[in-house]
């Protein structure tokens, strides 16, 4: 799975920043026991992580760069989102077919 420049750069700070990832490890695991499809729960994940994103601008010189020369239009995380969830969560339970 290929990360974007701003999904590789959250996820490297996420690896960099203990409490931060044990936060996001806990997150990940809130969001993927919850009830529904795979796909609702990394739409959940990519909207936290984005919203996650635009905080840490506020505070973290990497990522207010990018607001300030890019502007504070939304980022897809999706990806990261979905690499999360295979990486921090157990799988998705299969249906059984009748």
């Amino acid at each position: 799975m290929s990360l974007n420049r701003y999904e590789q750069m959250l996820f490297n700070y996420l690896e960099s920043h203990s409490e931060e990832k044990r936060y996001w490890e806990a997150r990940v695991l809130e969001i993927a026991r919850r009830d529904g499809r795979r796909e609702s729960q990394v739409l959940d994940l990519n909207r936290s992580l984005w919203e996650y994103f635009e905080e840490r601008s506020r505070f973290e010189s990497p990522f207010r760069e990018i607001i300030i020369h890019e502007g504070d239009r939304k980022i897809s995380m999706l990806n990261l989102s979905e690499y999360l969830l295979r990486m921090w969560a157990p799988p998705p339970k299969k249906r059984v077919k009748r």
